[in-house]
């Protein structure tokens, strides 16, 4: 699970001192700078509540994920897949600094993991815009088989059964739950295969061997 404009098809530099963005890895027509994937590492972490780490294997990692970024981008560009709402985002923003209050705490560790607000308002547009399009198009061909559901539910049950749970819901109770969940889960499936699919569609050059 990133803001919308992550991947950009130019070099960030700051005139004084020659500080330049290198291009790290290019997505066909689309490039992944090391600035990209170290603000990667540092956007994932703060939304995890997870120790900041730069390593070799993180980077690795993020580079991975803006890959597949630069993938999805490519298809939601062509298919001209409308942005979420500024007011949605907002609406983001506000629950997760309720997971770093006060807003004190909040400001604090957006200095400590080097992370500017505009940089996480563009992630967390990027995440919405990201959940829509994938279950726009993947969602559609999604069919749950009335014998999965079953299954599932029985596996279900087993479990409520050793947890010593009483009053056990029915199927047709559980029903809209459990076909949400495997259409949620094969939605994901159909993902992964059309990452792997696109990828061979698509010339992946690492300038930064290390990044393989």
């Amino acid at each position: 699970m990133k803001g919308v404009c992550l991947l950009l098809s130019a070099f960030c530099c700051l005139v004084r001192g020659e500080i330049i963005d290198r291009i790290a890895v290019s997505v066909g027509n689309q490039v992944i700078t090391e600035g990209q994937i170290d603000q990667e590492i540092r956007l994932t972490a703060f939304l995890n509540h997870e120790k900041l780490n730069l390593s070799v294997d993180e980077r690795k990692k993020a580079t991975g994920r803006l890959i597949e970024q630069a993938l999805v981008k490519r298809d939601m560009d062509l298919s001209r897949y409308p942005l979420p709402a500024p007011s949605e985002v907002n609406a983001s923003l506000h629950d997760l600094k309720l997971t770093y209050a006060p807003e004190s705490r909040y400001q604090q560790t957006l200095q400590e993991y080097g992370i500017a607000e505009d940089a996480l308002m563009r992630r967390l547009s990027w995440q919405l815009t990201l959940l829509r399009f994938v279950d726009y198009r993947f969602r559609p061909g999604i069919q749950i088989p009335e014998a999965d559901v079953k299954t599932y539910y029985d596996q279900q049950l087993t479990s409520w059964k050793q947890q010593g749970i009483e009053s056990l819901p029915t199927l047709e109770d559980s029903r809209a739950k459990i076909e949400e969940i495997l259409t949620q889960e094969r939605i994901d499936q159909a993902l992964d295969a059309w990452l792997v699919e696109t990828r061979k569609q698509v010339t992946i050059n690492y300038l930064d061997e290390a990044l393989k």
